[in-house]
C-alpha cells in the first residue's frame, strides 16, 4: 500500500506540474502552445472553460488510444480530469502574471515547456498509465518507430492547425512550442535517464486488483 501511495503522489505531483507548465505557456501571451490553441479554440467555440475543453479533449483521445491497444490506467483517467481542474484553478487564482517584456514572455513559455516535460516524466514514471496525449505519443512511437520527440511534435502540429481553425490564438509562442516541445521532452528524458517505452503501465483493472490483494 505504501508503494502505491508513493506512486499515486508521484502521479498527482506530475499532473500539477503539467498544469503549471500549461498555465505558464498561456500566460506568456505570445501565442498558445499547440494543445492550448486547440483547447482555447474549442472553449471559445462552445463556451467552455479551458479546463473543461481539456477534459473533453482528453476523453476523446483516451478512446482513440484504447482502440490503438494501449492500456487504460488510473493515470490516463486522472490526467483527463485533474489537469483540466488544475488549469482552471491556477487561472482563477491568477498568481502567474503576463510579462510586459517579449524576452521574458519567451523565457516564461520555454520554462513552461520544460515544466510540462518534467511533469510528464513524473506521472508516466508512476506506471499508473500515461495521460491520453502521452499515450497517443507512445502508441505512435511503438507503431511507426520514430523518436518520441518527433512523435510529440507531429501531434502538436496537428492540434495547432485544428485549434487555429477554431479560433485559438497562434503566434510566435506557438511556433516555439511546436518546435520546442519535442526537444524539451527529449532533453528532459535524457537528463533524467527516463525511457518512456520501458515503463510497464498498469491497467485500471490491474491497479484495482493489486489494491484488493493488499
Amino acid at each position: 500500500m505504501k508503494h502505491f501511495v508513493f506512486r499515486l503522489l508521484k502521479m498527482i505531483i506530475g499532473l500539477m506540474l503539467f498544469a503549471l507548465g500549461v498555465v505558464c505557456t498561456i500566460k506568456a501571451n505570445i501565442g498558445y502552445a499547440p494543445w492550448d490553441v486547440f483547447h482555447v479554440g474549442l472553449a471559445n467555440t462552445f463556451g467552455f472553460s479551458i479546463g473543461l475543453a481539456s477534459i473533453i479533449t482528453g476523453l476523446t483521445i483516451g478512446i482513440i488510444v484504447m482502440l490503438l491497444g494501449e492500456k487504460i490506467g488510473l493515470g490516463l483517467v486522472s490526467n483527463m480530469i485533474l489537469v483540466g481542474i488544475f488549469i482552471d484553478l491556477l487561472l482563477f487564482i491568477d498568481l502567474i502574471q503576463t510579462p510586459e517584456n517579449l524576452i521574458v514572455s519567451i523565457l516564461m513559455l520555454i520554462t513552461g515547456l520544460f515544466i510540462i516535460s518534467i511533469g510528464t516524466c513524473f506521472y508516466i514514471g508512476s506506471a499508473l498509465g500515461a495521460g491520453p496525449r502521452d499515450s497517443l505519443m507512445v502508441a505512435l512511437k511503438r507503431r511507426i518507430k520514430i523518436p518520441v520527440g518527433v512523435c510529440r511534435s507531429i501531434i502538436e502540429l496537428l492540434a495547432t492547425v485544428v485549434g487555429w481553425t477554431l479560433g485559438g490564438m497562434v503566434g510566435i509562442g506557438t511556433v516555439i512550442s511546436v518546435i520546442g516541445i519535442g526537444f524539451c521532452i527529449q532533453i528532459t528524458f535524457k537528463i533524467l535517464r527516463f525511457d518512456v517505452t520501458s515503463i510497464k503501465h498498469e491497467s485500471l483493472f490491474d491497479t484495482l486488483k493489486s489494491l484488493k490483494n493488499g
